[in-house]
Order: C-alpha cells, then sequence, then structure tokens
C-alpha cells in the first residue's frame, strides 16, 4: 500500500506499509465490514442449521500374526523391514471382492429417498413430529409434489436396462399404494402396487414400502455395482491405531445412522469370512495334496507286502535274526524320520527361501540322518545274500507302512483343521454411531469459519477497492499537480435533506442552502472563498467568473448559486447565467418555473433585459439556460455572447457563469475565452488527478487559464483526519452519500 506524506516543498511517495494508515482506512469502511461479516455469519448459521446431520458408525478389528503350514506355525518373514500385515489386510477390506458384494447385499446401487425442496426441504422434513402415526408435513405454497415429512420408500428390487443406469427416474405415489414411475424426461415408463413386480420398457421393480400423499414424488437411482463399490471405497476409513498394533478402526459416515451401522457390519462379516475362508483354503489345498499321494502310497505297501512273501515262500525262510532284525529296525526308524522331514520340506518350500534359516535346519538334519542310514545299509552288505534280500524287502514294506500311516494321519490333521479354521482376524467392537452427536455439520465451527472468511473477503475488497479508487481525497493532491484550492468545502448533510425532500416542497420554494442554513460549515467556507475571490479577481481582465467541473456529479452549481447569493448578500450586484443549455437546472433551486432565457437571447430572439430574473435575494439576478436549444456550442461561438456579456458586466459587480462539465462538451472552453477568471469544482473521492490535468490541457490548449479549484463535497475519514475541515474548528457530522 502507498501512504501519501506531506511537506512543505516537496511531494513524495513513501512505499513503507504505514500500518495507522491501513487501520483508519479499515475503519472508514467499518459499516461495510461489519455488513460483509454479518451476511456472511447469516449464511453460515443459515447453513449450520438447514444442513442435513451427517453420524460416523466406528467398528474395531484385531488381526492376529496369520499361522501357516501343516503344523500351523507362525508366519515370520525374513525380511527386516517388511510391511506391516494391517496395511495388507485394510487394502483387503477396501477391495471391491468385498465392498461389492456388500453392495449386492444391501442393495446399496439402489438409491431412493424423496423429493425434497430446494435449500429448506430436507430441514422442514427432519424436524417434522407426527400427530400421530401416518401423519403427514403439509405442503407449503401447494407445493404436493415434494416430500414434507412422514413419507417413506422401501424399493426392495429395482432392474433397469443398461441406458437407464445411472439416470434418475422419478416415482409418483398414487392412491391406495398405487405408483407411476417416469424417466428423466418425464415419459411414463410403468404403473402398479406395492408388494407386486412390475414390468414395463425393459423396467422391472418392486416397492415393498411406500408411505405418501397421492401426488408425492419420490427419487429412484440404479447405479452401477462397480459405480457404487468405488463410491464406498472412498466413504470408508481404515487405519491402524499405532505401529504394527494389529488393531484396525473401520469408520463410515452418513445421514442415516442405522444404514451406516448395516454397511459396516456387513464389511467386517464379510471379511472375516473371506479371511476364514482363505485360511481354511490352504488347508484344503494340503489336505487335497496328501489325498492324491495316499494311493500311490498304499500300492507300493501292497507291493511291497507281496514280494516279502513271495520271497520267504520261495527261499523258505521266515524270520530274520535278533541281530538282523535290530539292524532293521534302525533302517526303518530312519526311513520314517526322513519321510516325515520329506513331507516338511514340502511346506516349508513353499514358504521360505533355500537361505531361509529354517530351511537350511531341516536340510541338515535330513543330512544327519541320511548318513547314519549309509552306515547302518553297510553293515547289512556284510550278511548273507539271502539274509540281505529278506531285510531289504521287510524294511520296505515296514517303511512304506509307516509312511502311509504317516500321511493317513496327516490327511485327517488338515481335514480337521480345514474343518475348524477361524482364520486369524476377529470383530472386537461391532458398528455402532453415536445418534446424538452427528459428525457434521461443525455448527460453532462452520459460523466461526463463516466470520473468519467474511472478515477476509471484506477487508480484501476494501484493499482492492482502495487499489482501483482514484477519487481525490486529499486536496494537497491537487496542489502537488499545480491546482491551487481556492477552498475545501465539507458535505453538507443539510443540503441532502433539502435534496431528498425535493418532491415534497413547493415548485417555487428555494433549495438555496445559504438561505436555509446559513450556519452551515460548507456556507462558511464558502464565504472564505469569497474573500479569496475577492483578492484573486483584483488583477482579472473583467468580473465574469466562470465556475466548472470535469464531469457531472460534483456539486458545480451548488456552489455556484450559493457563491453567487452569499456574494450579493455583501452588497454587490451579482448577475448568475445558467449557461448549460442542455441540462441546466439552477431555475428549479431558486424555485423559479422554466421560461426564456440564455439560448432565447443569444438566439435573438429575445433581448437580455427579457431574461433576466429577479430573485429573492436581494442584489443577485439570474438567467436560465431558457428552453433547450439544438446548437448550445454554436450558439455561444456566436458574437451574441460577447456582446451579451459586454453590455451586462458593467452593470454589475460580479457576473457568474455556471458552465457544462469541460470533459463532456466544448461549452465550457468557449465560455472561458470570454471569462477573466475561471474556477474548476472537484468532488472528493469522485474527481481525479488524471481528469483535472485533462481539463487543463483541454483549456489551456484555448488559451484558457484554471485559476484554481474548489474541492467540495469533503467527508470526515479517519485516513484523512490530518488534512480534513475539522481544521476551521467548527465541530460537524458530516453523513456519507
Amino acid at each position: 500500500m502507498t501512504v501519501m506524506t506531506r511537506s512543505s516543498l516537496d511531494y513524495h511517495q513513501d512505499s513503507r506499509i504505514d500500518l495507522a494508515t491501513i487501520l483508519r482506512t479499515l475503519f472508514d469502511h467499518k459499516g461495510m465490514i461489519i455488513s460483509i461479516v454479518t451476511l456472511f455469519g447469516l449464511v453460515g448459521l443459515a447453513y449450520a442449521l438447514l444442513a442435513t446431520p451427517v453420524y460416523q458408525a466406528n467398528a474395531m478389528i484385531q488381526i492376529e500374526q496369520k499361522k501357516v503350514g501343516i503344523a500351523g506355525t507362525p508366519d515370520i518373514s525374513s525380511k527386516p523391514f517388511s510391511v506391516s500385515p494391517a496395511t495388507t489386510e485394510i487394502e483387503l477390506i477396501k477391495s471391491r471382492a468385498v465392498l461389492g458384494k456388500v453392495v449386492t447385499d444391501l442393495k446399496l446401487n439402489i438409491v431412493q429417498g424423496p423429493k425434497f425442496l430446494p435449500v429448506v426441504g430436507r430441514y422442514l422434513y427432519r424436524t417434522f413430529k407426527p400427530a400421530k402415526e401416518g401423519d403427514f408435513g403439509q405442503p407449503l405454497f401447494g407445493l404436493t409434489g415434494y416430500a414434507w415429512g412422514g413419507e417413506q420408500i422401501d424399493v426392495f428390487q429395482l432392474e433397469v436396462p443398461e441406458g437407464l443406469l445411472g439416470q434418475e427416474l422419478t416415482l409418483v405415489a398414487g392412491k391406495a399404494g398405487m405408483f407411476t414411475l417416469y424417466d428423466e424426461e418425464r415419459t411414463p415408463l410403468l404403473s402398479g402396487a406395492t408388494n407386486q413386480v412390475v414390468e414395463g420398457h425393459g423396467v422391472k421393480i418392486q416397492v415393498a414400502t411406500l408411505k405418501a400423499r397421492p401426488g408425492t414424488e419420490f427419487l429412484v437411482n440404479k447405479l452401477r455395482t462397480l459405480s457404487a463399490s468405488l463410491a464406498y471405497q472412498d466413504r470408508l476409513k481404515i487405519s491402524e491405531v499405532g505401529k504394527d498394533s494389529g488393531i484396525v478402526y473401520l469408520a463410515i459416515q452418513d445421514p442415516d445412522p442405522d444404514k451406516a451401522n448395516r454397511v459396516l457390519n456387513e464389511v467386517s462379516r464379510l471379511y472375516v469370512r473371506q479371511n476364514v475362508e482363505r485360511s481354511s483354503a490352504e488347508a484344503a489345498q494340503r489336505l487335497e495334496f496328501l489325498r492324491s499321494q495316499l494311493p500311490g502310497v498304499r500300492k507300493q505297501l501292497e507291493d511291497s507286502e507281496t514280494a516279502l512273501n513271495n520271497f520267504q515262500t520261495s527261499a523258505k525262510s521266515v524270520d530274520l535274526n535278533i541281530e538282523t532284525k535290530a539292524v532293521l529296525d534302525q533302517v526303518v526308524h530312519l526311513d520314517s524320520l526322513l519321510s516325515e522331514l520329506k513331507l516338511k520340506r514340502v511346506e516349508v518350500e513353499r514358504l521360505y527361501t533355500p537361505e531361509h534359516p529354517t530351511y537350511r535346519a531341516l536340510m541338515t538334519q535330513m543330512g544327519q540322518l541320511e548318513t547314519q542310514k549309509q552306515g547302518l545299509l553297510k553293515k547289512i552288505e556284510a550278511l548273507p545274500v539271502t539274509q540281505q534280500e529278506l531285510l531289504r524287502l521287510t524294511r520296505d514294506m515296514q517303511v512304506t507302512s509307516q509312511t502311509y500311516t504317516l500321511m493317513l494321519n496327516k490327511s485327517q490333521e488338515q481335514d480337521i483343521l480345514r474343518a475348524g479354521s477361524i482364520g486369524n482376524v476377529r470383530i472386537i467392537d461391532n458398528a455402532d454411531a453415536n445418534v446424538e452427536v452427528p459428525v457434521k455439520p461443525m455448527k460453532k465451527l462452520i459460523v466461526l469459519v463463516a466470520l473468519l472468511f467474511g472478515t477476509v473477503v471484506a477487508v480484501a475488497l476494501v484493499f482492492v477497492r482502495q487499489a482501483f479508487y482514484r477519487g481525490v481525497e486529499n486536496p494537497e493532491l491537487l496542489e502537488h499537480s499545480g491546482m491551487p484550492v481556492y477552498a475545501s468545502l465539507p458535505y453538507s448533510r443539510q443540503q441532502e435533506r433539502l435534496d431528498k425532500n425535493t418532491q415534497h416542497r413547493s415548485a417555487r420554494e428555494s433549495r438555496l442552502l445559504s438561505l436555509s442554513a446559513p450556519t452551515e460549515l460548507a456556507i462558511e467556507s464558502l464565504r472564505s472563498l469569497r474573500t479569496s475571490l475577492h483578492f484573486a479577481m483584483l488583477e482579472a481582465r473583467n468580473n465574469v467568473l466562470m465556475i466548472s467541473s470535469p464531469s457531472p456529479g460534483v456539486g458545480k452549481s451548488f456552489v455556484s448559486s450559493n457563491l453567487a447569493v452569499i456574494v450579493a448578500q455583501t452588497g454587490k450586484r451579482v448577475l448568475l447565467i445558467d449557461a448549460d443549455m442542455r441540462k441546466g437546472y439552477l431555475q428549479r433551486v431558486f424555485g423559479l418555473q422554466p421560461k426564456h432565457g440564455l439560448s432565447d437571447t443569444l438566439a435573438a430572439r429575445l433581448k437580455f433585459a427579457e431574461v433576466i430574473n429577479h430573485t429573492e435575494v436581494r442584489n443577485l439576478d439570474f438567467i436560465s439556460c431558457g428552453f433547450a436549444a439544438p446548437n448550445p456550442s454554436e450558439l455561444l461561438m456566436h458574437d451574441n455572447f460577447n456582446k451579451l456579456l459586454s453590455e451586462l458586466s458593467p452593470l454589475y459587480d460580479l457576473v457568474l457563469i455556471d458552465t457544462p462539465p469541460i470533459l463532456a462538451v466544448t461549452d465550457a472552453t468557449l465560455v472561458g475565452r470570454q471569462a477573466g477568471t475561471c474556477l474548476l469544482v472537484t468532488r472528493f473521492g469522485l474527481s481525479t488527478i488524471k481528469e483535472v490535468e485533462a481539463c487543463k490541457r483541454r483549456l489551456g490548449q484555448n488559451g484558457v487559464l484554471i485559476k484554481g479549484a474548489i474541492f467540495n463535497g469533503v467527508l470526515r475519514k479517519a485516513a484523512t483526519a490530518d488534512y480534513d475541515c475539522a481544521a476551521y474548528g467548527y465541530d460537524y457530522t458530516p453523513v456519507r452519500k
């Protein structure tokens, strides 16, 4: 912000931020700021009261460490910085496999509800209290198509063709449970009754409940399952408490707390069931593997028993000696252990890499058993051939028998695990929503934010307005541009009352402030101007004073008429001429009826003596603008205007001419060439430096010099307190216009 500072010799811009000036500027616009902040506060309060409350349902799930393998061993990851199991489970909960099933089971892809009056309809529906069961809210303004309270609908089934998916259909209630369904273009699709399956135009619908007065409209929409699932993915909030705690919170928000509870409970139930099915599926896979191996092992057992029996029969040997049997028992035992470790290795290979400590320990154990087995086999090689063969066949039969028994036991174990699998997650807290305290809208916060936002907007508007506001509020700006300021006239609230009461006043009653309120500060300032003009016009070539302005609405006619009265009150003869032959209205200021004036005498239709009007003010005569002339500029350029002033000037002490705005037409330039003194009226906050400079250039190009400026309509502001009209020592309270 640029702060303007004063100097007795120079005027310059200070680029430093002046906090006091900023505060004064805000204080000057306090009315606008208070209005905007109040408006925003009321809007925020209205929204907080009218907005539909939203409730949040919460549930809690515990995720335990997953157990894997035939023995149900914990899954210990070999990676030191692995992803938390809860992170994976959270994504599974939000998967379309779970949410899609939830949408289908709860029919969340069927969106249904009454049609409400915009803005206030939902509030009226929500706050309706029926006097008895079955009552409905009374329609306002005869709008029976909207729901006003008590209306209900439950669409049990809705099937629509591909082209109507996602389109909003309108269901209109009829009498005795009848209804009619329309599409978006209000074309009837079908009609039917509640609790019946109705089909038509490719649409199938079954309405289970419909409570409403005839004519009430309901909105029905069938969404794609994928679209509804994705929508609930965004609405479902899931987070883990702490790091690797395994405690997961689920939350969902909805205007209907019961619906929120149903959705969250269904999500939890389906997720737990999916987890159990996933765990039992692993046990089922292991069971299937074991059962697929059992027939082959049993066949090997039968073959080994047959081979042993055949050998014993052919060799006529029925038994082994005690030493050989001891070796056989040890070999069989080692083979059984190896068979069990091989089954375990199948599971370990599915879980770990060969570098994992568990896998390496298992292979080491198998290697040790294999070494012991090879040592025993060397002892067997020292036996006779018959004993060796009998030992081998007996060993094969016993090992195969034990392997078959082991696999059969494991198969039964996995069957039990599959049947009793409960997964690694469990529901700790079922869904529940606090129906007493909705999470939205947060009324206090909304109102507070609205007030803060309104304050920011109001302050921004003030500074934007100041940035683009170029109206002069400091008379020193005019003096800096080379325009002496002869007087600063404060804004008069009394003159404002005179202007407002014009329609109640008589046509002949004067609106001159100098007569109705001669003690007004604006009039006192004009008296000061009168003194300044007395000395300013001493060196003028004639006693003709032109008063003009850059643009309309700056108070030029107010200054001209009241200055003429004040000069006449000193005993000097004054002639006031309204040279605005386009829109002049000074005759109304003096309470005179429109009649012939300047335009008529310049057109040579009347002599100047015939257009002079004597006013109620002694020594003050007045020539009105006359009836509208088609060519005011040509009339002023004619020699008749020069002759008029030459003849009238000696008869008066002061000839004061009120002209049209300089930048609007060329009339002021023509008048200024005949006047000895020219003054420019500028308006506080309205006239700009560029306009003043443009006036100087336009008149200067035609040899007319502006003597000085009159700063009119000054308002007391905090930002201009250093140079306002309080310097006169008078106490006044101006009213902003």
